[in-house]
């Protein structure tokens, strides 16, 4: 995951300003997500935080665990030929050592984002607070891990 920096603040800027470049950019983000996870261009990337498995591959759009329907085996109740996303994406973060993110509840997708680089809402701030601790009286949590001040 890129870390916030000015730099990356300033290309954002940059790439907003230029309708060509950002559409460019965009593009460049979209094929290569696409190609490597799935990836929907909801404009409000969970990977890092979901084992880089995309979660609005899951046909229901379920943003915080799987649903109801997962068989015994892992497979998608509306796709039964699929590994749900869920259980791909929680063996992946235990593999890595990541499983304390799905601790986290993420916050509702924002459908006025689809289609736009979230790469770009990342590094101008905007996905700031993605999840909320349910142990930290809802507080938002920030993508680096601190508790957003209230």
């Amino acid at each position: 995951m890129l870390v916030e920096n000015r730099f990356y603040r300033w290309l954002a800027r940059a790439l907003e300003r230029r309708d060509n470049a950002y559409r460019v950019f965009t593009l460049v983000e979209k094929k290569s997500k696409e190609r490597l996870f799935g990836c929907q261009m909801c404009g409000q990337c969970e990977l890092p935080t979901t084992g880089y498995a995309c979660p609005m591959t899951c046909p229901k759009q379920l943003r915080n665990g799987p649903c109801g329907g997962v068989s015994a085996d892992g497979r998608c109740e509306v796709h039964p030929d699929v590994r749900c996303v869920w259980v791909l994406a929680y063996e992946r973060a235990v593999a890595t050592g990541h499983s304390a993110d799905f601790s986290l509840l993420q916050r509702p997708v924002d459908h006025r984002e689809q289609g736009r680089s979230s790469w770009i809402n990342y590094w101008q701030g905007r996905d700031d607070e993605m999840a909320a601790d349910p142990s930290a009286n809802p507080r938002m949590v920030k993508r680096d891990g601190t508790v957003a001040a209230r």
